[in-house]
């Protein structure tokens, strides 16, 4: 990393804990005190984030870091996607995912060494109908529980989330989709699907267990739609590690897929929730993002199921 370096340190004030200010002036000490410059700016709105991001690229800043949730991180890296700006992450949310997916220290400090260390990786990003996703991107049951937990601003974390999720589950009710990848067709009623660029939506809640970043294909999984007990289990396995190939899963993986459903609805994006259209173009762009990382996690169930290996 050039002495000379530049940063821009751009913080979600409404994310993480009381103890912000303290480690908004440790990251500048300590990036400081490595040669680099640091100016710091707090976001006052949603998108502001990507403004102050797009601003730094075209000016040439050579490390731009989000230090907030994965809202944050979303809408800072997508300024930064085929630009010569290094993206960081100090991990202040409750999912946190790309930062796990990458083996990012949730410790402020630990993260705020990553960047330190000057080791990067370059990762793939994705876009569902032009528009940027850097973990996950689907529809179905976690566009469903991403839209009620958006519901509770003021009740945030993993309690809260799997309340959602809960309550959702009792009246959630499966839609049929086309999916349609290379010279393949699928039509399937289909309780999600999520096109995953990294193995996990946060929290380590792993949707694609063998998912990397650095491949140039998203991992598609479609988990079928079923009775309330069939799809329970299929959220322990999501939350141990285990989900795969089966009778309740259907997993593959594709540069680019469409999607065809009847109407128009509810999605989420990294977690956010939006409405979008009837048909959805997800694409994987390879290499577009440098981040600063010490390598992709490596995922291991938390228990082999049995006949298993």
């Amino acid at each position: 990393m050039s002495l000379s370096a530049k940063c821009l340190l751009i913080v979600n004030p409404r994310s993480g804990t009381s103890a912000k200010e303290r480690i908004v002036k440790l990251a500048s000490d300590e990036l400081t005190s490595a040669g680099i410059s640091v100016e710091t700016v707090m976001t006052e709105r949603p998108g502001h984030a990507t403004q102050l991001a797009a601003a730094a690229a075209a000016d040439g800043v050579d490390i731009v870091v989000a230090m907030g949730g994965d809202g944050t991180v979303n809408e800072t890296a997508r300024a930064l996607c085929n630009s010569s700006s290094t993206l960081g992450i100090i991990p202040m949310g409750s999912g946190n995912g790309l930062a796990r997916h990458l083996s990012i220290p949730m410790d402020p400090a630990k993260a705020i060494g990553i960047i330190k260390s000057g080791r990067t990786e370059q990762c793939d990003y994705c876009t569902v109908n032009d528009r940027p996703f850097f973990c996950t991107f689907g529809m179905g049951f976690d566009a469903a529980v991403s839209g009620r937990f958006a519901t509770r601003p003021n009740h945030r974390g993993l309690v809260n989330y799997l309340r959602s999720a809960i309550e959702e589950l009792i009246c959630f009710e499966a839609e049929e989709y086309t999916i349609s990848c290379e010279n393949e067709t699928l039509t399937e009623r289909a309780f999600l699907i999520a096109c995953c660029n990294a193995s996990q939506y946060g929290n380590n809640a792993f949707i694609a267990p063998n998912a990397s970043i650095k491949d140039g294909l998203m991992d598609i999984t479609v988990v079928h739609s079923g009775t309330l007990l069939r799809q329970a289990l299929n959220g322990i396995d999501i939350m141990l590690g285990a989900i795969r190939d089966g009778a309740r899963v259907h997993t593959f993986r594709s540069e680019r897929v469409v999607i065809d459903r009847s109407k128009p609805g509810l999605v989420h994006i990294d977690g956010d929730p939006a409405h979008m259209g009837q048909r959805l173009v997800v694409r994987c762009h390879t290499g577009g993002l440098g981040v600063f990382s010490p390598g992709e996690i490596k995922v291991k169930p938390v228990f082999t199921p049995l006949g298993i290996k």
